[in-house]
This record gives C-alpha cells, sequence and structure tokens, in this order.
C-alpha cells in the first residue's frame, strides 16, 4: 500500500475519508505489523497502564494480523461510541478537531516499510491503531478525547491551535499517568515506539512533572527525538476535569502575550516527580529542531 501524506485541499471530514482496504495488506505488511506488535509487546511488559492492556483484549488487536477497522469498530462503538476512520495521511486541523468531536478516530490506513520500524515521520496504521486506539474503550479517557475534538472550534478561531497540539502532545501522545505510586505509560507515541518506551521506563535522563494544564499548553516540544521531561497525570478522570472542564479560550488570549517555556527547565509551580540527569540531552541544544 502507498505510504501516507498530507491531505492537501481537505476542509472537512468528508474529505479526508478513505477506504482501510484491508483486503490489500500483503502477507509482508501484515509481517511488519507483527514484528511491531511483538516488539513492544515485551517492552511495554510492565511499563504500560492497565487500561490499555484492558483494551487492546476488549477489541481482539493482536499480533496476527493488521486490524480489521470494521471488525474492530463493531465492539469500540458499544463500549464508548468510538469508530476509527481510516485517512491516507495527516490531515488538516479543522477536520482532525470535527472528527474527535464526533468520536470518530482518524487513522492512517498504510503500514512502515521493514526500514522505518525505528523511527517514522508520519503515523502510520501501527501508531494509530495500536498506539492510540485501545484506550479509547475506557470511557473516562474517550470522554477526554470527545472533549478535546470539541474543544477545536474555539482554538481555531482564537489563535489556540498551537495550545491545543501541545495538550495532545503531553497527554494524548507523550502522557504518563501514576499506578500504584509509579508513573506508567498511556501517551501512544510512547506505547508505539520501541525506544521511546525503553527511554521512559528505564532511562534516567527524562524529568516526571505532575501534569498542571496551563504549564502544557505553554511548552513547547520537539518532534524529533526522545522527550526530555513527561507530564503525569493522577487518573483518566482527573485529567477530563482539569483539562477540559475548563475556559480554554481566556487562556490563549492570555498565553498569546507571554513566552513560551520550554521542556528542559522547570517552573516555580512545577510539582517534580522525579528530577532526571539529563545525560541523554547532554548536547542540547546544539543538535536541535525548533520548539513547536
Amino acid at each position: 500500500m502507498a505510504g501516507g501524506h498530507m491531505v492537501q485541499g481537505a476542509n472537512t471530514m468528508d474529505d479526508c475519508i478513505i477506504e482501510q482496504n484491508w483486503d490489500g495488506y500483503s502477507a509482508e505488511e501484515h509481517g511488519i505489523w507483527r514484528t511491531l506488535f511483538e516488539r513492544q509487546e515485551k517492552v511495554l511488559k510492565g511499563n504500560v497502564c492497565q487500561e490499555y492492556l484492558d483494551g487492546l483484549d476488549a477489541l481482539g488487536i493482536t499480533a496476527d494480523e493488521i486490524p480489521n477497522f470494521d471488525r474492530m469498530n463493531e465492539e469500540l462503538s458499544k463500549r464508548t461510541g468510538w469508530e476509527v476512520i481510516p485517512v491516507p495521511g495527516l490531515i488538516p486541523s479543522r477536520p482532525f478537531f470535527d472528527m474527535l468531536a464526533n468520536r470518530k478516530f482518524p487513522s492512517g490506513n498504510f503500514i512502515r516499510k521493514k526500514d522505518e520500524l525505528d523511527y517514522l515521520e508520519e503515523p502510520d496504521i501501527f501508531h494509530d491503531v495500536f498506539g492510540h486506539v485501545p484506550l479509547l474503550t475506557n470511557p473516562a479517557y474517550a470522554d477526554y478525547m470527545h472533549a478535546y475534538g470539541k474543544a477545536g472550534d474555539d482554538a481555531i478561531t482564537h489563535k489556540g491551535v498551537k495550545y491545543l497540539a501541545r495538550l495532545n502532545w503531553w497527554t494524548i501522545e507523550f502522557g504518563m499517568i501514576i499506578k500504584d505510586g509509579q508513573p506508567k505509560i498511556y501517551g501512544a507515541g510512547i506505547a508505539s515506539s520501541f525506544a521511546e518506551t525503553k527511554y521512559a521506563a528505564s532511562s534516567p535522563s527524562p524529568n516526571f512533572i505532575k501534569f498542571d494544564l496551563e504549564r502544557c499548553l505553554r511548552t513547547g516540544y520537539y518532534i524529533d527525538d526522545l522527550q526530555s521531561s513527561y507530564f503525569v497525570i493522577d487518573s483518566f478522570e482527573k485529567l477530563f476535569e482539569e483539562a477540559v472542564e475548563r475556559p480554554f479560550v481566556p487562556l490563549y488570549e492570555q498565553f498569546n502575550t507571554m513566552p513560551d517555556l520550554n521542556p528542559f527547565d522547570f517552573v516555580d509551580s512545577d510539582i517534580i516527580l522525579k528530577k532526571g540527569d539529563k545525560e541523554y540531552w547532554k548536547d542540547f541544544p546544539n543538535t536541535k529542531t525548533k520548539l513547536k
């Protein structure tokens, strides 16, 4: 199948939706899924939250083959009203937010090549389905994703898309959650990445900071390397309360006049759960691209 790309000229959800064409996947592509799944299954053991594992089991997502969206959606829809919608690649902000606001999760229908197992610039079906979809079976997390999508219209109107993108990065993609007193993985960017999972679980380099909405909205990120800090929530219910049940527009207006924060430095309001040694980042900032 063809690799993904940014959908050009797509202004609505319908402009972005394609067929999954499950019958079109080759044996090699199913084999790549199996390789990725089995590798992540091993490294995630003991390091990912139980809600994620429960979702994998509930949806029948296994190493055997690339999931069929139609079959998977039957169970997902029954549990939380969500469904996975195939798209050809990255989609613009408005249809992305609109999909989430309608409990539709956009997933690339393509899978990476053999020589891209460790890094892919654009999210593929493994990142989207293996990383994101299991937690959509959890009612509190599913409601958070729905509310996040509904916040999109105001963000577009009031120059807040940058801030919502950061919230996505620090929660949906690279979030951690406290379980039995220890940070566990829930973010899809960690759960679907072999290197990021090992790093988040065992490296002494990153900081672990208690989640704070304003801190995350103001904190930029780098898209091309491992994280220097992770923000840790207490529960998905608490995340919904803290990150959604607040008016965002006044925050956008306030933050647009303030400097951005970077993920390396602490601020006075931080509740530091673990201070990293930053060894991985000792050459910063010479090797890094611009903060998002």
